[in-house]
């Protein structure tokens, strides 16, 4: 399906949308989340992802930043081959009124209230950076929950080295993992580190480049015989990936075994508590990713 013909169906099925209050509020999708219960600490604008008229995942969003916090989702196994990347924006942090489904940029200019709610394609053109998925396509089934992933409040401006490396690798091995042992749902939630000090941004000062990325996933219910090389990575597993090769390595060592086009990059792999100590130390305040560590407890 062209993006052009996306926007044509979406715009005849924005009739009868049933996303609503899908920014400012995670109450409509709080399943993507373990225990209906938002990751803790972080503060911006909730957005209750919608695509075809269905809540795919959630996102908070910076709106000063342009690009998300967090992505949350459900994994679920792949099928098919990845979408075509038809990158799509969200109307309503233009427009409160909007339909809520995320809508394709269309071929000709944009309106200037979207231009200023939020990044858009000529952001990311000739910065020297990749439009990096929170929320991977890679970790899904349908072919509209991997299609819903491709929009830019669910990116942020990642280097090459990085999205086509050591972090590739972690969404390849989170993949497998889950497919393999996790028994029931497995809840992801995927975001980024800023700089210590003050912003860095992409060419023209509009979305800002994190410094690091993070992920981590709870699982609660796996299987019982794990092979060794995989007990610790259940219930919960974590992981910090350097998006600067020049950023010091107190979070993230860089490995001199790394393949030379990669090397500074690098992705360290934690338990869930390490994760947490490393944004408090950053974010200046306590921030928990999953409802009591990930623990099966009411």
């Amino acid at each position: 399906m062209s993006c052009f013909y996306a926007l044509f169906v979406l715009a005849v099925v924005g009739d009868w949308c049933m996303c609503a209050a899908d920014v400012g509020d995670f109450a409509p999708c709080l399943q993507f989340f373990y225990k209906s219960w938002p990751p803790k600490g972080l503060t911006g604008t909730p957005i209750c992802q919608c695509y075809y008229n269905q809540y795919r995942y959630a996102t908070l969003y910076s709106r000063p930043r342009r690009s998300p916090w967090f992505s949350a989702y459900l994994y679920s196994a792949p099928e098919g081959k990845r979408p075509t990347a038809c990158w799509k924006f969200e109307p309503q942090l233009a427009y409160p009124e909007a339909d809520g489904n995320m809508i394709p940029f269309p071929p000709g200019p944009l309106d200037q209230k979207v231009v200023d709610s939020q990044g858009v394609d000529l952001d990311y053109i000739h910065s020297n950076f990749s439009r990096g998925h929170l929320n991977p396509s890679l970790h899904h089934q349908s072919h509209e929950d991997r299609s819903a992933t491709f929009t830019l409040t669910n990116v942020v401006p990642q280097k090459a080295g990085s999205n086509d490396g050591p972090w590739e690798a972690l969404e390849q091995t989170v993949n497998k993992t889950l497919a393999a042992y996790c028994l029931g749902e497995a809840y992801v939630v995927t975001g980024i580190i800023p700089y210590q000090g003050g912003e860095r941004w992409i060419k023209n000062h509009r979305v800002a480049v994190p410094e690091y990325m993070w992920s981590a996933y709870c699982c609660p219910k796996y299987n019982s015989s794990l092979p060794e090389e995989v007990k610790d990575a259940f219930p919960t597993y974590a992981a910090i990936g350097r998006n600067d090769r020049n950023s010091t390595e107190e979070i993230v060592p860089v490995s001199p075994t790394t393949k030379k086009q990669f090397r500074g990059y690098d992705v360290r792999k934690m338990p869930l508590e390490t994760l947490e100590m490393h944004l408090k130390d950053r974010f200046g305040t306590v921030v928990s990713v999953f409802y009591e560590q990930c623990s099966e407890s009411d």
